[in-house]
């Protein structure tokens, strides 16, 4: 939803044998948590789960700059980090733009359990309409699901079930606690470095910041 074309360093802290990020709320508050739990509740990972870096975004299916990221940089990162097994890499839901992305979101994770997170994921930013512009709706997530090839049935179940909108509300919140307020925001890690990067950036902003990990 909101352009920023600036890195931010994050300060990171490491307590005893599991590693943790400290990410400050404001000049006297930290909030410390585990590097693992950037990674939980989220997506399914792409790519190399013993890969030393991983690249979380937080995004919102009708976010302008989501959209952008994913037309013009996402698929060049993946093939370039993700592929060669250098970076993996994990969705986690930040639905700003109000119930419509909630529901956008929720229906990711309802074609993940016919194992096509990822399909379905790419198949709502092709068919972006634009933020609370009403593109999202049960005959267009019908659609979008027809299109990757999914059962309607255990999909459409899993959407009246609501079976992943505490998820989908889950990420939102935990995104909140360690300082995210835009989409997309984007925190590379290692297990004692981060960086946060916001904004829909270029190519060449992440390879900066990869390769400096």
């Amino acid at each position: 939803m909101k352009k920023y074309y600036f890195v931010i360093p994050a300060i990171i802290a490491i307590a005893g044998i599991s590693g943790f990020l400290s990410y400050p709320h404001n000049s006297t508050t930290n909030t410390t948590i585990p590097v693992k739990a950037l990674m939980e509740n989220g997506s399914p990972l792409l790519g190399d789960p013993n890969a030393k870096i991983t690249i979380v975004e937080w995004g919102d299916y009708q976010c302008t700059y989501c959209h952008l990221f994913q037309e013009n940089t996402k698929d060049q990162l993946i093939s370039d980090y993700v592929d060669t097994g250098k970076a993996n890499f994990v969705f986690r839901d930040f639905p700003l733009n109000g119930p419509d992305s909630v529901f956008a979101a929720e229906a990711s994770y309802c074609a993940g359990d016919q194992n096509k997170y990822w399909q379905y994921h790419d198949e709502l930013y092709r068919n972006w309409g634009g933020e609370r512009t009403g593109w999202i709706t049960q005959a267009s997530l019908d659609r979008f699901a027809t299109n990757v090839g999914l059962n309607l049935g255990p999909f459409d179940q899993c959407l009246a079930d609501k079976k992943y909108e505490e998820k989908v509300l889950d990420n939102q919140k935990f995104g909140q606690e360690i300082g995210v307020d835009a989409t997309p925001t984007f925190i590379i890690f290692t297990n004692d470095k981060a960086t946060k990067v916001e904004g829909a950036q270029p190519l060449s902003v992440f390879k900066q910041v990869i390769d400096s990990i």
